[in-house]
């Protein structure tokens, strides 16, 4: 396992990496910096992403868990850079309730390169797992430009 910090607007993160993917994405430091081909491009892409420089990330990544979580991880990554869409909208693709949705998207190892934060409730802004919870995801929705109050 490798691991590498990365300071941004949205916080300190850490990015992991195993057997050639990344397979976690966590706010805090380790103190490590770590270098590998993958790790390096995602800490590329990841301050690309800070400074406006880049809509949609290109990186092996291995979700652990379900082959549901993977099907809702899967769905998230295709939601456009600058765009919402619903818990009911997943479920309605895949066929199953918003609530496993929802338990799903909160259980992403990867926030922001698979992005969750482009979740919402069907009444509008709802909870966020990253650290700083909702205010972290409004300032990653800004960021975007797809989130206005």
């Amino acid at each position: 396992m490798k691991q590498h910090d990365v300071q941004t607007q949205f916080g300190n993160l850490t990015l992991t990496e195993e057997d050639g993917a990344i397979v976690r994405l966590t706010w805090g430091t380790t103190g490590r910096a770590d270098r590998s081909a993958v790790l390096d491009a995602a800490v590329d892409q990841v301050r690309a992403y800070d400074a406006g420089d880049l809509e949609r990330f290109d990186l092996p990544l291995k979700v652990r868990g379900s082959d549901f979580q993977r099907d809702v991880c899967d769905a998230m990554s295709n939601i456009p850079f600058g765009e919402t869409i619903t818990y009911g909208d997943i479920a309605k693709m895949l066929d199953v309730p918003a609530q496993a949705v929802g338990q799903a998207c909160g259980g992403n190892p990867i926030p922001i390169i698979i992005p969750c934060h482009r979740v919402m409730g069907a009444k509008g802004l709802t909870g966020f797992s990253g650290a700083g919870g909702v205010e972290t995801k409004v300032a990653l929705l800004r960021h975007e430009g797809g989130f206005l109050i």
